[in-house]
């Protein structure tokens, strides 16, 4: 303890104010820190009253170093952090319109919307994105963080919103930048999935500036591009199979594949196209021994694209149309194969963050201010709006999203002998931001209504009957062309519609108080409180306390306990979507509106409200010579959780027999229907399921981390071993029956592994060292039936091996080589509901179904 004292004050007098960001350092502070992390590591999140070890923190938290993170083989850091933290866990969606390029992830069993994210202790913005399912996560894009940006990563397993504020209900991730006055590092990274697709290359470095004697600026860049994978079939399903058509259509449709992604599948599945570039600037300046001050920005441009469902004739888009003139079209005059529609995003996100923090007495500061910004600009080709008929265009510009926040904060410490208090202040504004496309990706074409040119009706003039006449118009035939009525907009991704299209703004401000120390030389405690109000919600009072009491010199046992909220941002209460959906199995146009507009109203919803939660841990830790061990259990109580409905599905007929077994489920679609056409949603009669957010239930999440680490020497070499594991389930408190079907909750309970671990081995000897990692999921299990669940498919559990190898060929120069699951292992194959349309693999699942992938890096550091 004497020696953890010792360092808590080196640095609150040698940063002269500690606070969260820890951005600025004078170079022999550096040297002090880079020391003391050869004895144990160091996280600054927790306690905001000083630094404390990973074995002495009374909450749970695992610190990533720069050589930890170097050591996966990927540019991604959602993938870098799902490797290295168990409890941190990831899907790749390939057709989850955004979600195909802003991943969804989770931590703790609980999506990425319920952990706040710092850079350098600073809340990160919110990417633009809202996740159109599940909870509606609008989160940071971690992906735009390059790995080689990072001196450290610390991960604080526990609730802490009374310390950090909203979002912080799983906990909370801080990306500690570069500080480095002088050197870097140069690396490139290339590599191929054993299927020989998917080819990737990285190039990424870092280079630090003395800015005088005093101060440091550190640049991180990375450029990387990966192409796309193919893990699917060819398009068969009962309802329609390429192979099974003509030899000309069958031509045709691989072809349409070929030209547009490069595969013969009309329907490919596998990670999207991605190319990007980033920058990220660290940098501080002591402007005397009691005063600094600092700053950090980033910029960062990438573009990806992906498919939708493939589209087949008789589908409700391919259908035949009669024209003014009375002819027919049929949209296979323009792609005779059917189509696929390529989905694009362009994303731009830049933010600017500068403070300046000091010590007067015993008095820390830090007084700071932050801007971000995150854009996501859509294109979407390959593709028709029905409804325009032959006069419609083959791509189209849906429109733009765009998420920014502005954030004043001030933080004091004050140190009290055994005691800090930490106190202070912030102010933020959040816009959200609908921006509207080319006129044609939401036009309401004349064929969105039955016979649009009066041939049936009577108004149409004598010489156009006629010429329709002759083109063996039929108006005692219900299935004749004239009747066919086709959906709006860009058809996969409708554009934002007037409506839609707006600004959603609101502002907060929040004051905390926290105070920590060691109440005996046993025990060390901390507890806090805090006040936020936002300009939608009204205001929340939380709290938290947390303790640690050292058992022995190497045995501690601790606990934490705490309330939490999040409120539900911006974008999550204004997003709008039309989208193609499966949600039984068959592709039809579903709409996700507003909880609070008039559309969703209409039909039942209620505007969301905040979320809360109340967490509890317990957990002890181990540090016994060369041997860490934790274990933490933690239970999460999270009320008035948002999340999707179940899509509901709408109809335009109407039913005419109360007989009928389904009598009561048509009549309530065929209300929704006159629900939304009398909310004046355009191309109503053309939409065939709706959904919508709502706090739809209370969760219990439980569980227990472990996480243990083994360093030895021997006459071979270096060795360290870390084992890490968690263990996790997740049930409804209270019935969620009124926003979700049977189908629904069955996945939502079991559609995840409940068992995550991690074990690697770095050996280290002479010129060369090895890295060993495996990788397990535990089974899960997969619903099908919506109302009724009619059939379940059990997922066994999945090992895989990473392994990599480096040559040090001087004291500047590296080579290193690898594989990613060695031994090219998948998941099973998906047998039931949403494994159709070509895809062999679940798309949701957290285990990866891309196969082996082999990398060759090689490194300089000068």
């Amino acid at each position: 303890m004497m020696k953890l004292k010792k360092l808590n004050a080196a640095i609150l007098a040698g940063l002269a104010g500690y606070s969260l960001s820890m951005t600025v350092a004078t170079t022999a502070l550096a040297e002090e820190e880079a020391a003391e992390e050869n004895v144990e590591k160091i996280a600054v999140v927790g306690a905001r009253g000083a630094p404390r070890s990973v074995t002495s923190s009374p909450v749970p938290v695992d610190v990533l170093t720069a050589e930890d993170i170097n050591g996966v083989a990927s540019s991604d850091m959602n993938d870098i952090m799902m490797t290295l933290v168990p409890s941190y866990t990831l899907t790749r969606q390939p057709i989850s319109d955004g979600g195909t390029f802003i991943r969804p992830a989770q931590l703790r069993g609980l999506p990425t919307d319920k952990t706040l994210v710092l850079v350098n202790g600073k809340r990160r913005h919110r990417a633009a994105l809202v996740e159109i399912g599940g909870s509606g996560t609008q989160g940071p894009d971690i992906a735009t963080i390059p790995s080689a940006a990072l001196g450290s990563v610390e991960v604080l397993r526990d609730g802490a919103a009374a310390q950090y504020g909203s979002d912080a209900i799983a906990g909370v991730i801080n990306f500690q930048l570069k500080n480095n006055a002088e050197g870097g590092s140069l690396s490139l990274d290339v590599g191929q999935y054993y299927e020989g697709d998917g080819d990737q290359y990285t190039i990424s470095g870092n280079k630090g500036f003395s800015l005088g004697d005093d101060g440091f600026l550190s640049i991180s860049a990375e450029v990387t591009d990966s192409e796309a994978t193919y893990r699917g079939e060819q398009y068969c399903e009962s309802w329609f199979c390429v192979d099974e058509q003509s030899d000309e259509y069958i031509a045709a449709a691989e072809a349409m594949g070929n030209s547009v992604h490069g595969s013969s599948q009309v329907q490919p599945w596998g990670q999207p196209n991605y190319s990007g570039a980033k920058v990220f600037l660290n940098a501080g300046y002591a402007l005397n021994s009691d005063m600094e001050i600092y700053s950090f920005a980033n910029y960062s441009e990438s573009e990806g694209d992906g498919s939708f469902f493939y589209r087949y004739p008789g589908n409700g888009t391919i259908e035949d149309l009669r024209e003014q003139d009375g002819s027919i079209y049929s949209p296979l005059e323009k792609f005779p194969g059917g189509f696929t529609p390529r989905f694009f995003g362009d994303i731009t996100d830049y933010s600017f963050a500068a403070g300046l923090k000091g010590m007067t007495g015993s008095l820390g500061y830090d007084i700071s201010g932050r801007y971000g910004y995150n854009e996501i600009s859509y294109t979407l080709k390959n593709t028709i709006n029905p409804s325009m008929g032959s006069a419609s265009p083959t791509s189209f510009k849906p429109g733009d999203l765009s998420n920014d926040e502005l954030q004043f904060q001030a933080d004091f410490t004050y140190d009290l002998a055994e005691y800090v208090l930490a106190f202070g202040a912030s102010y933020m504004e959040e816009s959200y931001e609908i921006s509207a496309g080319d006129a044609a990706s939401v036009a309401v074409g004349p064929y969105s209504s039955p016979d649009p040119w009066g041939f049936c009706d009577g108004t149409a003039s004598a010489d156009a009957l006629a010429s329709a006449l002759a083109n063996g118009l039929d108006c005692s035939d219900p299935n004749d062309p004239v009747y066919t009525a086709v959906g709006v907009g860009s058809n996969g991704f409708p554009g934002y519609s007037d409506a839609a299209t707006g600004t959603y703004e609101r502002d907060s401000y929040a004051v905390y108080a926290d105070i920590s120390g060691d109440i005996t030389d046993k025990l060390f405690a901390q507890a806090a409180i805090r006040y936020e109000d936002y300009s939608d919600f009204g205001s929340e009072l939380v709290y938290k306390i947390a303790g640690i009491f050292q058992v022995t010199d190497e045995i501690a046992i601790r606990s934490s306990f705490g309330t939490g909220f999040r409120a539900p941002t911006p974008g999550q209460q204004g997003t709008t979507n039309v989208s193609t959906r499966l949600p039984n199995g068959f592709p039809v146009a579903t709409g996700l509106f507003p909880a609070a507009g008039p559309e969703a109203q209409a039909l039942g919803a209620s505007a969301l409200k905040p979320e809360t939660s109340t967490n509890f841990t317990l957990g002890a830790t181990a540090d016994v010579g060369n041997f860490t061990l934790t274990v933490d259990y933690y239970r999460i109580l999270l009320e008035d959780r948002v999340n999707a409905i179940s899509t509901l599905d709408v109809s335009t007929f109407e039913p005419t027999d109360p007989e009928s077994e389904s009598y009561e489920a048509d009549l309530a679609a065929y209300q929704r229907y006159l629900a939304l056409d009398a909310a004046g949603v355009e191309g109503a009669n053309t939409i065939g399921g709706v959904f919508y957010f709502q706090n739809a239930f209370d969760t219990v999440t439980q569980g227990i981390d472990i996480v243990g680490t083994y360093n030895f020497e021997s006459e071979y070499g270096d060795t360290t071993i870390t084992a890490s594991m968690n263990f996790a389930d997740q049930n409804f408190n209270s019935d969620p029956k009124v926003y979700f079907n049977n189908e629904a909750i069955y996945d939502f309970l079991n559609g995840t592994p409940a068992t995550r671990g991690v074990l690697s081995v770095k050996h280290a000897m002479d010129d060369m060292s090895f890295t060993a990692r495996m990788n397990y999921f535990g089974g899960y299990s997969n619903s099908e039936g919506s109302n009724q669940v009619s059939a379940i498919q059990i997922f066994e559990p999945e090992v895989m091996f990473d392994l990599e190898g480096t040559y040090f060929i001087s004291e500047m120069l590296s080579v290193s080589a690898g594989a990613r699951n060695l031994f090219d292992n998948y998941p099973d194959a998906g047998e039931i509901g949403e494994t159709c349309c070509g895809r062999i693999y679940r798309s949701d699942s957290i285990v990866d179904w891309q196969g082996g992938y082999y990398y060759m890096r090689l490194n300089m550091s000068f």
